[in-house]
């Protein structure tokens, strides 16, 4: 969906037309679920999160003016709903790298290696395992703004309007937080070739 045909939708919605939200349910429901699964590494809360954050984005959805993206604004929400639960919670945080797809089946993170070797299946998993471990190390907010970043695949800029950051303390967090990941792997040997050459070369 593009800025134009979200904002037309979000207009309609903000017009009291309560159907058209459910337009914007169905675009973005599985990168919501699949960011809310990402920060709390269980299913059911994964599914309550998302929940959770489409309920608080139709309520507050007249405060949203069009200055960002609208995913941009609901990641945000999905974010600070994840960090609030397992906070008040206290959990452990935990991390998954699995995602759903289209279809609903359940996929990992690929790390890049295009050999498909039993031992290169092997060390892709140990390795995604030490990422995730990795990931769990870091404070929440750390984490967050890598998953938006590495998982989500946000820009910058659109991290920025997400976090409440401008967009060089976004690449500044970013690099610190890669850094911490970074040295986990170094320590555990499995540090992938193209995260290292992300920390070595500032991307």
């Amino acid at each position: 969906m593009t800025r134009e045909e979200e904002l037309s939708v979000v207009r309609r919605v903000q017009s009291g037309d309560v159907n058209a939200f459910e337009d914007l349910v169905a675009a973005y429901e599985k990168n919501v679920y699949n960011l809310a699964l990402r920060m709390t590494g269980s299913r059911e809360d994964a599914e309550d999160m998302a929940q959770e954050a489409f309920l608080k984005a139709y309520n507050s959805i007249r405060s949203f003016r069009g200055d960002s993206k609208f995913s941009v604004w609901l990641y945000r929400i999905v974010s600070n709903v994840c960090l609030d639960y397992l906070r008040k919670r206290g959990k452990r945080q935990t991390v998954s790298l699995s995602a759903e797809d289209d279809d609903g089946e359940q996929v990992q993170l690929e790390l890049a290696d295009t050999a498909q070797s039993p031992e290169t299946l092997l060390e892709k998993k140990l390795t995604r395992e030490s990422v995730r471990r990795g990931l769990e190390r870091l404070p929440p907010d750390a984490r967050q703004i890598l998953l938006l970043r590495e998982i989500q695949g946000l820009s910058y800029e659109e991290i920025g309007e997400t976090l409440g950051l401008e967009p060089g303390t976004v690449k500044s967090r970013i690099f610190r937080a890669r850094k911490r990941l970074c040295a986990f792997l170094l320590a555990e040997g499995n540090i992938p070739d193209a995260f290292s050459s992300k920390v070595l070369g500032g991307e």
